[in-house]
């Protein structure tokens, strides 16, 4: 009570002194709260961006696919197949570059995900090789999913599979 009346005659004065001495003890007093505060929120952020999207990714045959095709599995070349999906049609190419074949004609049945693609190239001759790819998607619920089957031409075929990238 002593110090109560030093402070001050009004209870205005002593709180205000009061305050001022508390906040002079400890002047970090509210520096604590607030650093907890941001470090709780800053990881709360951390851990939402790092949770896996679980959105819809579109059509199932979009994307960057690579893989191999071949006469056998033992012979078998390196391919990319770059397909697109504009609401309507599948579109793509086979093998990008100079040597590029454009998917002509695309096709995806829903049930057993069948995969279709032809192609047309030309060989050395000039001659049109019309390539018929046909597979079943794999793994189809992730995101690096397969499509395996066989290609053909007229005078060859083989086993086909490439893997979304």
């Amino acid at each position: 009570m002593a110090l109560a009346n030093r402070l001050g005659s009004s209870d205005n004065e002593r709180q205000s002194c009061l305050t001022a001495i508390v906040s002079a003890a400890s002047p970090r007093k509210g520096t604590h709260v607030r650093a907890l505060t941001c470090i709780i929120t800053l990881s709360l952020v951390c851990l939402a961006s790092t949770a896996p999207a679980v959105a819809q990714e579109g059509h199932p045959l979009k994307g960057s696919w690579i893989g191999t095709w071949g006469p056998s599995q033992n012979h078998s070349n390196d391919v990319i197949i770059i397909l697109n999906w504009d609401g309507k049609n599948i579109t793509g190419t086979i093998n990008p570059g100079t040597d590029e074949i454009a998917i002509k004609n695309a096709t995806l049945n829903p049930e057993g995900w069948v995969v279709h693609l032809e192609g047309d190239a030309k060989d050395k001759a000039g001659k049109t090789i019309t390539y018929i790819i046909d597979g079943k998607i794999e793994n189809l619920p992730k995101r690096d999913r397969s499509v395996v089957g066989t290609w053909k031409t007229a005078t060859e075929k083989g086993p086909f599979k490439i893997s979304r990238q």
